[in-house]
């Protein structure tokens, strides 16, 4: 079947290198999305396993309509029995971009009418909607007069892993987490440290990347389960195999902040997870932190403006900048950010620059080398070479 996996923008490279791994065939990288071909295993597999993966839809038909009696009657060609009956339950998800179509609530109105109506017409009996928990989410995707309906194999945006119990303000996307892990080329090789944990989800994210743990581990259902050609033998058969393949981790992951309360909340989310054999957290201000480790990364994601109090943003950069020379030398870091002016005042040469979405808001993730003594040599010593090289 043909599989549609969506995903953050900044992530498709990364997720394409998943879908690969876990053996997905004809992948493309598309906008905020990967497509690919594979079978029903494959589908419960790539939900189960894919750490970047927001959604995972697979197409049934594509149309074109240039008004809304279009999208109706072609709607209502597909034998929607194939999907549900009129005990299951329904749920539409309607994204426009198009001159005819202006309000993708109104496509998704019009996609559910024509659906319940088929079955009314046919049974007397139509299905109920059910936004939450449905049997069925239909997901209609209109760009221009170009229609794909797809049915969603996901259930809840797969970014809810499960194991978070409480958060801090502005969370960080457990997904985006993870993608920012692997940009940064670590798959458990070294000990990592996030010295802003907050809720801990980078740390939980390092630890389950790093034992191969699933990214759908703790989830407790997924949409497929309620589809009517749900194989439950198959679905056990992936998750067994998954299972399987954790392996243990013979480094550490360090989760530091300043908050109490974070610091609770980050404990908490670590036990839910059962990753305390190997994330231990602590709670300590970056500006008195010492690297735990001589061995490692770090990655973080620092206030952006909004959770500062009594503190300049540009001069909390700087302190940053300045501790990295001061305590983390020989370290490479990693951190996210939406203020561009603030990163410039960290003071370092970066190595590397990412364009990544926190949800709305356009950051850059950058990579700062911490090179221990200096790269160059000491000018008077290229001066003595020269000199001596004349003297020859």
């Amino acid at each position: 079947m043909d599989i549609v996996v969506k995903t953050l923008h900044g992530l498709e490279e990364v997720l394409a290198k998943e879908i690969e791994q876990l053996g997905g065939q004809n992948i493309r990288p598309l906008k905020r999305a990967v497509s690919f071909e594979g079978d029903l295993g494959l589908l419960y597999k790539a939900n189960f396993e894919l750490r970047t993966a927001m959604r995972i839809i697979t197409p049934i038909r594509t149309f074109t309509a240039r008004n809304e009696n279009d999208l109706y009657r072609n709607i209502q060609k597909i034998d929607w029995s194939e999907y549900m009956s009129n005990s299951d339950t329904l749920a539409i998800d309607g994204v426009a971009s198009s001159r005819i179509f202006r309000h993708s609530k109104y496509v998704a109105l019009k996609t559910k009418d024509a659906i319940v109506d088929q079955f009314r017409d046919r049974t007397g009996k139509r299905p109920n909607v059910n936004v939450l928990t449905p049997s069925l989410r239909v997901n209609i995707h209109i760009h221009d007069d170009f229609v794909t309906v797809s049915l969603d194999s996901s259930g809840e945006s797969l970014h809810k892993r499960g194991y978070r119990t409480d958060v801090m303000e502005a969370p960080i996307n457990e997904v985006l987490a993870a993608g920012m892990i692997q940009l940064a080329g670590w798959h458990g090789q070294s000990d990592l440290t996030d010295p802003m944990m907050g809720s801990g989800t980078i740390p939980i994210e390092a630890a389950m990347i790093a034992t191969n743990t699933p990214a759908g581990m703790y989830k407790e259902w997924f949409g497929f389960q309620k589809w009517r050609n749900f194989d439950e033998a198959l679905w056990k058969d992936v998750q067994q195999e998954a299972m399987d393949k954790i392996k243990p981790f013979n480094h550490k992951i360090y989760g530091f902040d300043k908050e109490f309360k974070a610091m609770r909340i980050a404990q908490r989310n670590v036990q839910a997870a059962r990753m305390e054999d190997h994330i231990e957290v602590k709670r300590k201000p970056f500006e008195r932190l010492e690297r735990p480790s001589d061995d490692g990364i770090l990655i973080m994601n620092p206030p952006y403006d909004v959770r500062l109090e009594n503190t300049d943003i540009n001069e909390f950069y700087e302190m940053i900048g300045a501790r990295f020379k001061k305590a983390w030398e020989g370290c490479h870091a990693w951190i996210i950010s939406s203020n561009m002016e603030a990163l410039k005042h960290i003071g370092l040469r970066t190595s590397r620059k990412i364009v990544l979405f926190n949800g709305a808001l356009e950051c850059k993730f950058q990579k700062y080398e911490m090179y221990a003594g200096s790269r160059r040599k000491p000018r008077e010593v290229s001066v003595s070479a020269k000199l001596k090289s004349n003297d020859d």
